[in-house]
């Protein structure tokens, strides 16, 4: 499946390493993952769920969250609040690039997350947690033999599935402030609760607590066998499964059709995908497509160069304002192809151009029209060539406006 990498700025002005994947063909709904309590966005679960939702066309975003991974800032610094808070900005960053999410996915503390979040994403209709606890204060009893010390020193390190980590009074703090319940109570969204009866690390005791504190419409599943972690690769791959066939119920999972914008223009958003030093998504309205620069000048040529797209754009015009010609005086026109190539060129080798020295841009194009035409038809129909708006921008005076975004 197509897998993104890029970076957006979290709740403390950091940058957040995040990943997006997204179905081979239409994307049928934006779906939110969150983490479990020190794990990444690339932890074994969150990849394998990801991958499979992208296969049943809900493109999924999941990132690290402050400190960990990829992302910068100091996991000491970071609360349940602050988690919380980059989830709602990861939310914005989908709204403002694609499509607020409809889904959002919490595992283990990243449920409890979620849930916390949720009422702040107003597009999301279902929310889906996996192993989580009902209270976040949950995650101290990680380190209990530690609490004292942390609470008298201000901080102290821990040790979490075998690694290091400092937490701050401030995170135990948060935590113990949290009414996660009441949160849960106030929901008004779909609920699906899915937890392992033999989850030895989050008891089963939480799931209750969250199914039974939330209204109606919820669902609960069972996750015989699995373990917290979601370690064995079916697991995974069915917490998948019951998400998109649960999901269909309340979000609406048929492609949608492009809007009529009318005349209207639409942006077209341009952002680095951080998995190689070149690439980009490009995105305008439904389409996104990847932009990069060859290997030879250090891309990895997965995507249109920048002047490929420019071509393209004046390609594409030529052949369209042609065809509109065509039509309208009933030519018997088949098949236009545009060939272009762009090139720099010394100023002096130019008698019709106004720039002496130096070097300038030409744009070779050349126009194949397939059909039963005669020689004024075809002359004429080189000349409304000339007339495509885009080749008119090209060659008028261009007033590009450039500002810092807020």
């Amino acid at each position: 499946m197509p897998h993104e990498r890029f970076q957006f700025t979290g709740v403390g002005g950091h940058q957040l390493a995040a990943a997006l994947d997204t179905p081979d063909g239409p994307i049928k709904a934006y779906a939110l993952f969150a983490h479990c309590f020190t794990c990444g966005k690339d932890v074994l679960a969150a990849k394998r769920i990801a991958v499979a939702l992208a296969a049943k066309g809900i493109a999924t975003l999941r990132f690290d969250f402050t400190g960990l991974g990829s992302s910068e800032g100091d996991f000491a610094n970071s609360t349940f609040t602050s988690n919380v808070a980059d989830l709602v900005r990861a939310a914005d960053h989908l709204r403002e690039t694609r499509k607020a999410p409809a889904i959002l996915i919490g595992h283990s503390l990243g449920g409890a997350a979620i849930l916390a979040a949720a009422g702040r994403i107003p597009e999301a209709k279902a929310v889906v947690t996996i192993a989580a606890p009902s209270d976040p204060v949950h995650v101290t009893h990680f380190f209990r033999d530690r609490i004292e010390d942390i609470r008298a020193q201000g901080e102290g390190e821990v040790s979490l599935a075998g690694r290091p980590f400092r937490i701050k009074r401030e995170f135990l703090d948060d935590v113990a402030e949290q009414n996660l319940m009441a949160q849960v109570k106030q929901l008004h969204k779909a609920l699906l609760v899915m937890h392992s009866p033999t989850d030895d690390t989050v008891g089963i005791d939480n799931a209750t607590h969250i199914f039974t504190s939330a209204k109606h419409p919820k669902s609960f599943v069972s996750l015989a066998g699995a373990d917290h972690l979601l370690s064995g690769k079916q697991d995974a791959a069915y917490v998948a499964d019951v998400i998109g066939a649960w999901a269909e119920r309340y979000v609406d999972l048929a492609p949608q059709p492009v809007a009529d914008t009318g005349s209207a223009p639409r942006n077209v958003v341009v952002q680095e995908t951080r998995a190689s030093k070149f690439q980009q998504t490009v995105t305008t309205g439904p389409h996104r497509m990847l932009a990069d620069e060859p290997v030879a000048v250090g891309g990895q040529d997965s995507g249109p160069g920048p002047y490929d797209f420019l071509l393209t754009g004046l390609g594409a015009c030529t052949s369209m304002t042609m065809r509109m010609y065509a039509d309208r005086k009933s030519l018997p026109v088949d098949r236009i192809t545009v060939t272009l190539q762009h090139n720099k060129i010394y100023a002096k080798d130019c008698e019709e151009c106004e720039t002496r020295d130096g070097m300038l841009d030409q744009i070779d194009r050349v126009i194949s029209i397939e059909g039963d035409l005669d020689a004024d038809q075809r002359k004429r129909l080189m000349e409304i060539a000339d007339k495509c708006p885009v080749h008119k921008t090209l060659t008028s005076e261009v007033r590009i406006v450039t500002k810092a975004a807020d």
